[in-house]
């Protein structure tokens, strides 16, 4: 008996989920439509009066704020978003919605693909589904590697430490490519994004940027995590 009920419940539940879901992936690619063509009125539709909105310029704005940035692409510019539900969850009257922006820029003759993530938290009010939060962040990828002669790449070789502490990077050239291990790290390929700058594939948050003194010899590199360096000295 007690199946029966839970059964019940189970079935009668799963359609309203079902609804919830498709609705707000509905809400959510109306708003990336909205945002080329600057159709401010569907953001005013979905967006609480109370909303909190990060953008991953960093910034976060209210709804007041959010509205004025939603106005027509220049010429010039145009293009559009996909949106792809990663994952969704529901509990009562608040949903909580990750999604995938999948987005094509034509830039002045030129196209540019980028992907953002975007956490959305939605409150079903007497008037439908309204997004009461929002956090953009653009998903990061590996810039365009070039390719540079073992031979360029020889100077690089050597041990590196940190100023005033004991952890040291040792590189290498092997079959062409610059290796480097970090103390008790196992040996990554550093690819070349320019002549003196090189990052980690899948690491692409941080880049390698070498140093040389007047005469053109490598001193260290600079370890750059966004805007924060740190010092490697070349021994």
């Amino acid at each position: 008996m007690h199946y029966a009920i839970a059964l019940l419940i189970a079935l009668a539940a799963t359609p309203a989920l079902a609804d919830g879901r498709a609705l707000i992936t509905q809400q959510e690619q109306e708003m990336a439509d909205a945002v080329a063509a600057g159709h401010v009125d569907v953001w005013d539709k979905y967006l609480d009066p109370d909303v909190i909105y990060a953008e991953e310029d960093d910034s976060y704005k209210g709804k007041a704020e959010m509205l004025k940035e939603i106005r027509p692409l220049p010429k010039g510019l145009g293009g559009f978003i996909k949106i792809k539900l990663l994952s969704y969850h529901e509990d009562g009257d608040t949903a909580v919605a990750l999604f995938r922006q999948v987005e094509t820029e034509h830039y002045f003759g030129q196209t540019i693909h980028a992907n953002y993530l975007t956490n959305t938290v939605w409150k079903k009010r007497a008037d439908g589904w309204k997004q009461i939060e929002g956090q953009v962040l653009a998903e990061r990828a590996d810039p365009p590697a070039i390719s540079l002669p073992a031979a360029n790449l020889q100077k690089f070789a050597g041990t590196y430490k940190l100023r005033d502490s004991e952890p040291t990077f040792a590189l290498t050239v092997t079959d062409g490519k610059l290796m480097g291990a970090r103390s008790g790290r196992p040996a990554a390929e550093w690819k070349a994004e320019t002549r003196d700058v090189f990052f980690i594939p899948g690491d692409n948050r941080i880049r390698k940027i070498f140093q040389y003194d007047a005469n053109g010899k490598v001193t260290g590199f600079i370890e750059r995590r966004e805007s924060w360096d740190l010092a490697w000295v070349k021994q």
